[in-house]
């Protein structure tokens, strides 16, 4: 299974972007192989309007079947819900940290946004 990682930069050390729309990139990691890439996302960083559901087709391209993030917004997450991507919240630490909390089932996907829209 395929999960993308909101992230700050392109290893499994890079700290957990809090941010989905507006993430610097993703980690799309393989739980099967151990395998990950990078898919960059800095095309959204100064994005008027559309950064999450923009970022969320970025996502589905990736075939990613699961997003790590630490907030999503009503438009993303109708966007990745709509993808059959399910969406799982983490605070803080690095992305290693939050495959690892994936992975040990410790995390519970959301049913709905954390956050209001523009924040």
């Amino acid at each position: 299974m395929k999960i993308a990682i909101s992230s700050s930069g392109n290893t499994l050390e890079s700290t957990l972007d809090s941010r989905f729309g507006r993430a610097a990139g993703f980690i799309v990691y393989d739980t099967d192989s151990g395998n990950f890439e990078y898919k960059d996302n800095t095309q959204n960083l100064n994005a008027a309007q559309g950064a999450g559901i923009q970022s969320a087709q970025n996502v589905a391209d990736t075939g990613a079947e699961a997003v790590i993030t630490g907030h999503v917004g009503p438009k993303a997450f109708r966007a990745l819900d709509q993808a059959k991507i399910r969406i799982y919240l983490a605070e803080s630490g690095t992305v290693a940290d939050a495959v690892e909390r994936f992975k040990s089932g410790a995390m519970q996907p959301v049913d709905g946004p954390d956050k209001e829209g523009h924040w």
